[in-house]
Protein backbone atom coordinates (compact mmCIF):
# COMPACT_ATOMS: atom_id res chain seq x y z
CA UNK A 1 0.00 0.00 0.00
CA UNK A 2 1.18 3.37 -1.03
CA UNK A 3 2.12 6.14 1.64
CA UNK A 4 -0.78 8.95 1.88
CA UNK A 5 -0.04 12.22 0.11
CA UNK A 6 -0.81 13.84 3.25
CA UNK A 7 -0.72 13.07 7.39
CA UNK A 8 -3.06 15.62 9.28
CA UNK A 9 -1.68 15.77 13.04
CA UNK A 10 -4.26 16.75 15.70
CA UNK A 11 -3.41 17.12 19.51
CA UNK A 12 -6.36 16.99 21.48
CA UNK A 13 -7.17 18.30 24.70
CA UNK A 14 -10.26 18.68 26.14
CA UNK A 15 -11.99 20.39 23.19
CA UNK A 16 -15.52 19.30 22.95
CA UNK A 17 -17.63 20.27 21.35
CA UNK A 18 -15.67 22.16 18.80
CA UNK A 19 -13.43 18.31 18.30
CA UNK A 20 -16.55 17.12 16.39
CA UNK A 21 -16.72 19.91 13.78
CA UNK A 22 -12.91 19.30 13.66
CA UNK A 23 -13.23 15.41 12.75
CA UNK A 24 -15.98 15.98 10.22
CA UNK A 25 -14.06 18.64 8.31
CA UNK A 26 -11.49 15.89 7.61
CA UNK A 27 -13.88 13.19 7.55
CA UNK A 28 -15.04 15.70 4.19
CA UNK A 29 -11.73 16.51 2.83
CA UNK A 30 -11.87 16.17 -0.88
CA UNK A 31 -8.72 14.93 -1.38
CA UNK A 32 -10.35 11.61 -0.37
CA UNK A 33 -9.42 9.43 3.04
CA UNK A 34 -7.29 7.10 0.47
CA UNK A 35 -5.06 10.41 0.02
CA UNK A 36 -4.91 11.24 3.84
CA UNK A 37 -4.00 9.60 7.30
CA UNK A 38 -5.39 11.48 10.81
CA UNK A 39 -3.14 11.14 13.46
CA UNK A 40 -4.89 12.30 16.94
CA UNK A 41 -2.94 12.32 19.66
CA UNK A 42 -5.37 12.45 23.14
CA UNK A 43 -3.21 14.04 25.53
CA UNK A 44 -4.95 13.03 28.77
CA UNK A 45 -8.22 14.68 28.50
CA UNK A 46 -11.09 13.98 30.71
CA UNK A 47 -13.86 15.00 28.63
CA UNK A 48 -15.76 13.33 25.88
CA UNK A 49 -12.86 14.02 23.58
CA UNK A 50 -10.61 10.84 23.60
CA UNK A 51 -14.17 8.48 23.29
CA UNK A 52 -14.95 11.20 20.16
CA UNK A 53 -11.46 9.68 18.80
CA UNK A 54 -12.01 6.22 19.59
CA UNK A 55 -15.88 6.39 17.45
CA UNK A 56 -14.99 8.29 15.01
CA UNK A 57 -11.53 6.00 14.26
CA UNK A 58 -14.04 3.11 14.61
CA UNK A 59 -16.67 4.51 12.36
CA UNK A 60 -13.60 4.84 9.46
CA UNK A 61 -11.50 2.50 9.25
CA UNK A 62 -7.94 3.33 7.81
CA UNK A 63 -8.10 7.10 8.09
CA UNK A 64 -7.89 7.22 11.61
CA UNK A 65 -5.21 6.65 13.82
CA UNK A 66 -5.43 7.73 17.64
CA UNK A 67 -3.61 7.76 20.47
CA UNK A 68 -4.09 7.81 23.88
CA UNK A 69 -1.38 9.30 26.32
CA UNK A 70 -0.91 11.22 29.52
CA UNK A 71 -1.27 14.79 30.24
CA UNK A 72 2.03 16.64 29.36
CA UNK A 73 0.72 19.77 30.02
CA UNK A 74 1.03 21.28 26.63
CA UNK A 75 0.87 20.38 22.67
CA UNK A 76 4.35 20.05 22.03
CA UNK A 77 4.72 16.74 23.23
CA UNK A 78 1.14 15.31 21.18
CA UNK A 79 2.52 17.28 17.78
CA UNK A 80 5.84 15.36 18.43
CA UNK A 81 4.22 11.93 19.03
CA UNK A 82 2.03 12.45 16.07
CA UNK A 83 4.70 13.37 13.78
CA UNK A 84 6.66 10.31 14.67
CA UNK A 85 3.65 8.74 13.50
CA UNK A 86 3.09 10.06 10.39
CA UNK A 87 3.43 8.04 7.00
CA UNK A 88 2.57 11.19 4.45
CA UNK A 89 4.58 12.79 2.27
CA UNK A 90 3.16 15.94 3.42
CA UNK A 91 2.42 16.91 7.31
CA UNK A 92 -0.14 19.44 8.33
CA UNK A 93 -0.89 20.16 12.09
CA UNK A 94 -4.47 20.88 12.80
CA UNK A 95 -5.68 22.43 16.35
CA UNK A 96 -8.45 20.70 17.62
CA UNK A 97 -10.62 23.84 18.40
CA UNK A 98 -10.10 24.33 14.69
CA UNK A 99 -11.40 23.22 11.47
CA UNK A 100 -10.71 23.25 7.78
CA UNK A 101 -12.00 24.26 4.29
CA UNK A 102 -13.60 21.19 2.36
CA UNK A 103 -10.75 21.29 -0.66
CA UNK A 104 -8.03 22.71 1.95
CA UNK A 105 -5.88 19.24 1.93
CA UNK A 106 -6.06 18.63 -1.96
CA UNK A 107 -5.41 22.63 -2.53
CA UNK A 108 -2.30 22.75 -0.61
CA UNK A 109 -0.95 19.14 -1.64
CA UNK A 110 -1.30 20.11 -5.00
CA UNK A 111 0.34 23.43 -5.06
CA UNK A 112 3.42 21.84 -3.36
CA UNK A 113 3.65 19.13 -6.00
CA UNK A 114 3.26 21.51 -8.73
CA UNK A 115 5.70 24.04 -6.96
CA UNK A 116 8.18 22.02 -5.55
CA UNK A 117 7.50 23.65 -2.29
CA UNK A 118 8.53 22.47 1.17
CA UNK A 119 6.78 24.87 2.93
CA UNK A 120 2.87 25.96 1.73
CA UNK A 121 0.34 28.58 3.76
CA UNK A 122 -3.12 28.15 3.00
CA UNK A 123 -5.28 31.49 4.10
CA UNK A 124 -6.10 31.49 7.44
CA UNK A 125 -9.57 32.87 9.13
CA UNK A 126 -10.76 33.90 12.67
CA UNK A 127 -14.12 32.96 14.33
CA UNK A 128 -15.51 34.50 17.23
CA UNK A 129 -13.79 37.24 17.07
CA UNK A 130 -10.22 35.20 16.88
CA UNK A 131 -7.61 37.79 14.93
CA UNK A 132 -5.40 36.58 12.37
CA UNK A 133 -3.04 38.90 10.54
CA UNK A 134 -4.20 38.53 6.81
CA UNK A 135 -1.10 40.53 5.01
CA UNK A 136 0.83 37.79 4.63
CA UNK A 137 -2.38 36.49 2.68
CA UNK A 138 -2.82 39.43 -0.22
CA UNK A 139 -2.06 37.18 -2.85
CA UNK A 140 -1.32 33.91 -3.93
CA UNK A 141 2.48 33.55 -4.38
CA UNK A 142 4.65 30.80 -5.35
CA UNK A 143 8.08 32.19 -3.79
CA UNK A 144 7.90 33.93 -0.24
CA UNK A 145 10.93 35.38 1.56
CA UNK A 146 11.05 34.83 4.92
CA UNK A 147 13.72 38.10 5.78
CA UNK A 148 11.23 40.37 3.43
CA UNK A 149 7.84 39.07 3.57
CA UNK A 150 5.20 39.67 6.38
CA UNK A 151 5.97 35.64 7.60
CA UNK A 152 7.64 36.38 10.55
CA UNK A 153 4.25 37.59 11.99
CA UNK A 154 2.48 34.52 10.73
CA UNK A 155 4.97 31.59 12.56
CA UNK A 156 2.35 29.40 13.84
CA UNK A 157 2.28 25.92 12.65
CA UNK A 158 -1.20 25.78 10.36
CA UNK A 159 0.98 25.24 7.50
CA UNK A 160 1.78 22.00 4.64
CA UNK A 161 5.05 20.66 5.30
CA UNK A 162 7.37 18.16 3.32
CA UNK A 163 7.97 15.45 5.99
CA UNK A 164 11.16 14.62 4.66
CA UNK A 165 12.63 18.72 4.76
CA UNK A 166 11.45 17.78 9.05
CA UNK A 167 13.10 14.77 9.16
CA UNK A 168 16.21 15.75 7.35
CA UNK A 169 17.15 18.45 9.89
CA UNK A 170 15.72 16.62 12.44
CA UNK A 171 13.12 19.30 13.22
CA UNK A 172 10.48 18.68 16.25
CA UNK A 173 9.10 20.46 18.65
CA UNK A 174 10.72 21.67 21.99
CA UNK A 175 9.06 20.02 24.69
CA UNK A 176 9.96 22.01 27.16
CA UNK A 177 7.41 24.78 26.09
CA UNK A 178 4.13 24.55 27.06
CA UNK A 179 3.42 27.22 24.47
CA UNK A 180 4.27 28.94 21.88
CA UNK A 181 6.52 25.79 20.93
CA UNK A 182 5.42 25.91 17.55
CA UNK A 183 7.23 29.06 17.24
CA UNK A 184 11.12 27.81 16.85
CA UNK A 185 8.99 24.52 14.93
CA UNK A 186 7.69 26.82 11.96
CA UNK A 187 10.85 28.85 11.87
CA UNK A 188 13.43 26.29 11.19
CA UNK A 189 11.56 24.61 8.52
CA UNK A 190 11.08 28.06 6.73
CA UNK A 191 14.58 29.08 7.20
CA UNK A 192 15.66 25.55 6.11
CA UNK A 193 12.73 25.53 2.67
CA UNK A 194 13.83 25.73 -0.43
CA UNK A 195 10.70 27.11 -1.62
CA UNK A 196 7.74 28.38 0.63
CA UNK A 197 4.54 29.19 -0.90
CA UNK A 198 1.41 31.03 -0.05
CA UNK A 199 -2.62 30.20 -1.27
CA UNK A 200 -4.54 32.52 -0.31
CA UNK A 201 -7.48 32.69 -2.63
CA UNK A 202 -9.91 30.08 -0.87
CA UNK A 203 -10.48 30.23 3.27
CA UNK A 204 -8.13 26.83 4.68
CA UNK A 205 -8.34 27.06 7.91
CA UNK A 206 -11.09 28.23 10.26
CA UNK A 207 -8.95 29.51 13.78
CA UNK A 208 -11.67 29.34 16.68
CA UNK A 209 -10.94 31.14 20.00
CA UNK A 210 -13.33 29.06 22.38
CA UNK A 211 -16.22 31.27 23.93
CA UNK A 212 -14.45 29.64 27.36
CA UNK A 213 -11.02 30.37 26.58
CA UNK A 214 -10.11 27.56 28.19
CA UNK A 215 -6.99 27.16 25.90
CA UNK A 216 -3.33 27.15 27.69
CA UNK A 217 -2.74 30.01 25.75
CA UNK A 218 -5.27 32.04 26.17
CA UNK A 219 -5.01 30.95 30.33
CA UNK A 220 -0.82 31.57 30.47
CA UNK A 221 0.26 33.79 32.75
CA UNK A 222 3.15 36.77 32.32
CA UNK A 223 6.20 34.78 34.12
CA UNK A 224 5.46 31.75 31.82
CA UNK A 225 5.16 33.78 28.45
CA UNK A 226 9.11 35.88 29.56
CA UNK A 227 10.33 32.44 29.99
CA UNK A 228 8.81 31.33 26.65
CA UNK A 229 9.62 34.27 24.60
CA UNK A 230 13.17 34.28 26.26
CA UNK A 231 13.78 30.70 24.89
CA UNK A 232 12.44 31.60 21.40
CA UNK A 233 14.49 35.07 21.24
CA UNK A 234 17.60 32.65 22.06
CA UNK A 235 16.34 30.09 19.68
CA UNK A 236 16.42 32.76 16.53
CA UNK A 237 20.25 34.29 18.07
CA UNK A 238 20.86 31.07 17.34
CA UNK A 239 19.60 30.00 14.00
CA UNK A 240 19.85 33.10 12.26
CA UNK A 241 23.36 35.62 12.36
CA UNK A 242 23.19 38.95 13.59
CA UNK A 243 21.85 41.20 10.26
CA UNK A 244 19.07 42.19 8.73
CA UNK A 245 17.65 38.45 8.37
CA UNK A 246 17.55 38.13 12.34
CA UNK A 247 16.21 41.56 12.83
CA UNK A 248 13.18 41.01 10.11
CA UNK A 249 12.60 37.74 12.64
CA UNK A 250 12.79 39.63 15.83
CA UNK A 251 10.75 42.50 14.91
CA UNK A 252 7.85 40.31 15.46
CA UNK A 253 8.55 39.37 18.60
CA UNK A 254 9.72 42.89 20.18
CA UNK A 255 6.38 44.08 18.42
CA UNK A 256 4.23 41.12 19.52
CA UNK A 257 5.04 38.80 22.20
CA UNK A 258 7.63 41.06 24.27
CA UNK A 259 5.55 44.39 23.75
CA UNK A 260 2.78 42.07 25.38
CA UNK A 261 4.58 41.74 28.65
CA UNK A 262 4.44 45.54 29.17
CA UNK A 263 0.80 46.25 28.60
CA UNK A 264 -1.54 47.75 31.11
CA UNK A 265 -2.26 44.17 32.44
CA UNK A 266 0.91 44.26 34.23
CA UNK A 267 -0.14 46.95 36.74
CA UNK A 268 -2.95 44.10 37.94
CA UNK A 269 0.36 42.30 38.87
CA UNK A 270 1.98 41.23 42.02
CA UNK A 271 5.14 43.30 42.61
CA UNK A 272 7.30 40.41 42.79
CA UNK A 273 5.80 39.63 39.58
CA UNK A 274 6.60 42.68 37.74
CA UNK A 275 9.60 43.12 38.73
CA UNK A 276 10.74 40.07 37.38
CA UNK A 277 9.05 41.48 34.17
CA UNK A 278 10.64 44.37 34.43
CA UNK A 279 14.03 43.20 34.42
CA UNK A 280 13.53 39.83 31.95
CA UNK A 281 12.27 42.87 29.88
CA UNK A 282 15.04 44.49 30.29
CA UNK A 283 17.75 41.99 29.41
CA UNK A 284 15.93 40.79 26.51
CA UNK A 285 15.92 44.81 24.97
CA UNK A 286 19.06 45.17 25.62
CA UNK A 287 20.83 42.18 24.11
CA UNK A 288 18.36 42.14 21.41
CA UNK A 289 17.05 45.14 20.55
CA UNK A 290 18.54 46.72 17.12
CA UNK A 291 17.81 50.53 16.18
CA UNK A 292 16.87 48.55 13.25
CA UNK A 293 13.75 47.18 15.09
CA UNK A 294 13.24 49.86 17.79
CA UNK A 295 12.32 52.00 13.99
CA UNK A 296 9.81 49.76 13.55
CA UNK A 297 8.01 49.86 16.99
CA UNK A 298 4.51 52.04 18.15
CA UNK A 299 5.65 54.95 19.89
CA UNK A 300 4.31 53.30 23.49
CA UNK A 301 5.95 50.23 23.17
CA UNK A 302 9.86 52.10 22.43
CA UNK A 303 9.17 53.97 25.66
CA UNK A 304 8.20 51.13 27.99
CA UNK A 305 10.92 48.92 26.14
CA UNK A 306 13.21 52.07 27.42
CA UNK A 307 12.43 52.00 30.68
CA UNK A 308 12.53 48.21 31.03
CA UNK A 309 16.13 48.93 30.25
CA UNK A 310 16.85 51.84 31.78
CA UNK A 311 14.60 52.79 34.06
CA UNK A 312 13.09 51.37 37.20
CA UNK A 313 10.10 49.07 38.13
CA UNK A 314 8.12 52.21 39.10
CA UNK A 315 9.39 54.12 35.97
CA UNK A 316 7.97 52.02 34.45
CA UNK A 317 4.24 51.40 36.05
CA UNK A 318 4.52 55.59 36.23
CA UNK A 319 4.13 55.29 32.17
CA UNK A 320 1.84 52.62 32.14
CA UNK A 321 -0.82 54.06 34.14
CA UNK A 322 -0.70 57.29 32.32
CA UNK A 323 -1.70 55.53 29.39
CA UNK A 324 -3.92 53.15 31.04
CA UNK A 325 -5.73 55.65 33.10
CA UNK A 326 -5.09 59.23 32.89
CA UNK A 327 -4.13 59.87 28.82
CA UNK A 328 -1.99 60.54 26.05
CA UNK A 329 0.66 63.19 27.84
CA UNK A 330 1.86 66.44 26.53
CA UNK A 331 4.69 67.22 24.33
CA UNK A 332 8.32 69.11 24.70
CA UNK A 333 9.49 70.79 21.97
CA UNK A 334 13.35 71.79 22.10
CA UNK A 335 16.28 72.19 20.36
CA UNK A 336 14.72 70.18 17.79
CA UNK A 337 13.91 66.97 19.42
CA UNK A 338 10.18 65.83 20.90
CA UNK A 339 9.41 64.74 24.21
CA UNK A 340 7.01 62.82 25.75
CA UNK A 341 6.30 64.16 29.14
CA UNK A 342 5.16 61.02 30.95
CA UNK A 343 5.91 61.16 35.22
CA UNK A 344 9.67 60.93 35.11
CA UNK A 345 10.26 62.85 32.40
CA UNK A 346 13.39 65.00 33.71
CA UNK A 347 12.23 64.36 37.30
CA UNK A 348 16.03 64.99 39.39
CA UNK A 349 14.17 62.49 41.86
CA UNK A 350 14.39 59.30 39.10
CA UNK A 351 17.11 60.42 36.72
CA UNK A 352 15.57 58.66 33.75
CA UNK A 353 17.89 59.34 30.48
CA UNK A 354 15.57 61.46 28.16
CA UNK A 355 15.89 59.76 25.48
CA UNK A 356 13.61 57.15 27.20
CA UNK A 357 10.68 59.40 26.17
CA UNK A 358 12.48 61.06 22.78
CA UNK A 359 9.26 60.59 20.31
CA UNK A 360 11.31 63.18 17.46
CA UNK A 361 11.95 60.14 15.16
CA UNK A 362 8.41 58.28 15.75
CA UNK A 363 5.96 59.60 12.64
CA UNK A 364 2.90 58.93 14.50
CA UNK A 365 3.36 60.39 17.90
CA UNK A 366 0.46 62.92 17.06
CA UNK A 367 -1.63 60.52 15.77
CA UNK A 368 -1.97 59.69 19.43
CA UNK A 369 -5.52 60.02 20.84
CA UNK A 370 -7.85 59.39 23.92
CA UNK A 371 -11.44 58.08 23.19
CA UNK A 372 -13.57 60.20 25.79
CA UNK A 373 -16.94 59.13 24.44
CA UNK A 374 -19.10 57.04 22.49
CA UNK A 375 -22.53 57.06 20.64
CA UNK A 376 -24.71 55.59 18.25
CA UNK A 377 -26.29 58.65 16.47
CA UNK A 378 -28.30 59.06 12.83
CA UNK A 379 -26.28 61.20 10.36
CA UNK A 380 -27.51 63.48 8.08
CA UNK A 381 -29.03 60.88 5.72
CA UNK A 382 -30.79 58.91 8.92
CA UNK A 383 -28.46 56.19 8.60
CA UNK A 384 -26.92 54.86 12.01
CA UNK A 385 -23.02 55.91 12.61
CA UNK A 386 -20.81 54.96 15.41
CA UNK A 387 -19.20 58.63 16.94
CA UNK A 388 -16.43 58.53 18.99
CA UNK A 389 -14.84 61.83 20.63
CA UNK A 390 -11.55 61.58 20.94
CA UNK A 391 -8.51 64.32 22.45
CA UNK A 392 -5.27 65.01 21.91
CA UNK A 393 -2.99 67.66 23.99
CA UNK A 394 -1.26 69.29 20.55
CA UNK A 395 -3.60 71.91 20.24
CA UNK A 396 -2.33 73.02 16.30
CA UNK A 397 -2.27 69.36 14.49
CA UNK A 398 -1.08 71.25 11.56
CA UNK A 399 1.94 72.52 13.31
CA UNK A 400 2.87 69.05 14.09
CA UNK A 401 2.16 67.63 10.33
CA UNK A 402 -0.84 65.83 11.29
CA UNK A 403 -3.46 67.19 9.19
CA UNK A 404 -4.93 65.63 7.59
CA UNK A 405 -5.27 63.09 10.54
CA UNK A 406 -6.85 59.88 9.25
CA UNK A 407 -8.68 57.27 11.35
CA UNK A 408 -9.72 53.97 10.54
CA UNK A 409 -11.14 50.47 11.86
CA UNK A 410 -8.61 48.78 10.08
CA UNK A 411 -9.55 48.92 6.34
CA UNK A 412 -13.07 50.93 7.19
CA UNK A 413 -12.21 54.59 7.00
CA UNK A 414 -13.93 57.63 9.29
CA UNK A 415 -15.25 60.90 9.02
CA UNK A 416 -12.99 62.72 11.13
CA UNK A 417 -13.13 66.44 12.26
CA UNK A 418 -11.24 68.51 14.60
CA UNK A 419 -14.42 70.08 16.43
CA UNK A 420 -12.46 71.92 19.00
CA UNK A 421 -8.60 73.35 19.91
CA UNK A 422 -7.30 75.22 22.13
CA UNK A 423 -4.27 75.99 24.61
CA UNK A 424 -4.95 72.51 26.25
CA UNK A 425 -5.19 70.60 23.16
CA UNK A 426 -7.88 69.40 20.51
CA UNK A 427 -11.07 67.66 20.19
CA UNK A 428 -11.89 65.28 17.14
CA UNK A 429 -15.32 64.38 16.02
CA UNK A 430 -14.71 60.22 14.53
CA UNK A 431 -17.65 58.68 12.90
CA UNK A 432 -17.67 55.19 11.27
CA UNK A 433 -21.07 53.83 9.41
CA UNK A 434 -22.44 50.99 10.63
CA UNK A 435 -23.49 49.89 6.93
CA UNK A 436 -19.53 49.84 6.31
CA UNK A 437 -19.04 48.06 9.33
CA UNK A 438 -21.12 45.57 8.60
CA UNK A 439 -20.42 45.49 4.38
CA UNK A 440 -16.43 44.56 5.58
CA UNK A 441 -18.01 41.55 7.58
CA UNK A 442 -17.87 37.66 7.25
CA UNK A 443 -20.41 35.49 7.76
CA UNK A 444 -18.33 34.79 11.25
CA UNK A 445 -18.15 38.39 12.22
CA UNK A 446 -14.47 40.78 13.00
CA UNK A 447 -13.34 42.35 15.54
CA UNK A 448 -11.23 45.37 14.01
CA UNK A 449 -8.26 47.99 15.83
CA UNK A 450 -9.24 51.45 15.51
CA UNK A 451 -6.23 53.59 14.96
CA UNK A 452 -5.05 57.07 14.07
CA UNK A 453 -2.23 57.81 11.02
CA UNK A 454 -0.78 60.72 9.99
CA UNK A 455 -1.93 61.98 6.09
CA UNK A 456 -4.72 60.49 4.03
CA UNK A 457 -5.78 57.24 4.81
CA UNK A 458 -3.59 54.32 4.25
CA UNK A 459 -5.18 51.18 4.16
CA UNK A 460 -1.65 48.76 4.49
CA UNK A 461 -0.69 50.93 7.35
CA UNK A 462 -4.21 51.06 9.10
CA UNK A 463 -4.08 47.04 8.98
CA UNK A 464 -0.47 46.85 10.56
CA UNK A 465 1.95 46.38 7.33
CA UNK A 466 5.19 48.16 7.28
CA UNK A 467 5.82 51.14 5.33
CA UNK A 468 8.13 51.44 2.84
CA UNK A 469 10.48 52.83 5.98
CA UNK A 470 9.70 50.47 8.09
CA UNK A 471 7.45 52.04 10.28
CA UNK A 472 4.30 50.92 11.69
CA UNK A 473 3.08 54.35 10.51
CA UNK A 474 -0.38 54.14 13.17
CA UNK A 475 -1.28 54.88 16.44
CA UNK A 476 -3.72 52.61 17.77
CA UNK A 477 -7.06 54.81 20.04
CA UNK A 478 -6.80 54.33 23.79
CA UNK A 479 -9.67 54.34 25.93
CA UNK A 480 -8.52 54.74 29.20
CA UNK A 481 -11.45 56.06 30.87
CA UNK A 482 -14.23 54.82 28.92
CA UNK A 483 -16.94 52.47 30.13
CA UNK A 484 -18.40 51.21 27.09
CA UNK A 485 -21.14 52.06 24.59
CA UNK A 486 -24.62 49.94 24.18
CA UNK A 487 -24.38 47.50 21.10
CA UNK A 488 -26.21 47.95 17.94
CA UNK A 489 -28.65 45.12 16.44
CA UNK A 490 -28.60 45.26 12.81
CA UNK A 491 -29.55 42.99 10.55
CA UNK A 492 -27.59 42.06 7.14
CA UNK A 493 -29.46 39.73 4.82
CA UNK A 494 -30.86 36.84 6.94
CA UNK A 495 -28.15 37.39 9.83
CA UNK A 496 -28.52 39.64 12.81
CA UNK A 497 -25.53 41.11 14.19
CA UNK A 498 -24.05 42.93 17.17
CA UNK A 499 -21.84 46.01 16.61
CA UNK A 500 -20.24 47.18 19.63
CA UNK A 501 -17.43 49.32 20.80
CA UNK A 502 -15.15 47.64 23.46
CA UNK A 503 -11.79 47.97 24.97
CA UNK A 504 -9.18 45.28 24.52
CA UNK A 505 -7.12 44.46 27.44
CA UNK A 506 -4.50 46.44 26.45
CA UNK A 507 -6.84 49.39 27.06
CA UNK A 508 -7.50 50.01 23.01
CA UNK A 509 -10.52 50.54 20.90
CA UNK A 510 -11.85 47.84 19.26
CA UNK A 511 -15.07 47.56 17.11
CA UNK A 512 -16.67 44.22 17.20
CA UNK A 513 -19.04 42.84 14.87
CA UNK A 514 -20.01 39.60 15.66
CA UNK A 515 -23.36 37.23 13.99
CA UNK A 516 -25.99 36.28 16.63
CA UNK A 517 -25.71 32.53 17.01
CA UNK A 518 -27.82 29.60 18.98
CA UNK A 519 -23.95 28.71 20.07
CA UNK A 520 -22.90 32.17 20.97
CA UNK A 521 -26.10 32.88 23.08
CA UNK A 522 -25.59 29.35 24.69
CA UNK A 523 -22.04 30.19 25.65
CA UNK A 524 -23.23 33.89 26.88
CA UNK A 525 -25.81 32.57 29.36
CA UNK A 526 -23.47 29.77 30.75
CA UNK A 527 -21.10 32.67 31.28
CA UNK A 528 -23.78 34.47 33.16
CA UNK A 529 -24.18 31.67 35.43
CA UNK A 530 -21.21 30.90 36.72
CA UNK A 531 -20.58 34.35 37.37
CA UNK A 532 -23.79 34.07 39.88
Amino acid sequence: MSAPDVSVVVPVYNTMPYLTRCLDSLVAQSIGAHRMQVVAVDDGSTDRSGAELDRYAARHPGLFTVIHQANSGGPARPFNRGLDAATGRYVFFLGADDHLGTEALERLVTAADEWGSDVVLGKVVGLNSRHIYQDIFARNAVDVDLFDSPLPRSLANTKLFRRELLDRHGIRYREELRIASDLPFTLEACYRARRISVLADYEFYYAVRRHSATNITYLSRHLERLRTVEANVRFVAELIEPGKRRDAVLVRRFDHEIAKLVEDDLLRLDRQTQQAVHEGVGALVAEHLTDEIAAQLGAETRIRFALARDGSLDDLLAVIRQDAEVGVPATVAEGGRRYAAYPGFRDPGRGVPDACFDVTAVPEWPAKLDATGLAWEDDERGDRVLTVTAFTPIDDLAAHGADPLAVSAEEIPAETLVTAWGATGSVLRIRFRAADLLAGTGVTGRRRAVSAQIGPFDPDRATGARNATGAAGAAPLRAPRLAGAVPLLRRRGARLYLLTPVRDESGRLMISVVPITPGRVTARLRQKLRRR
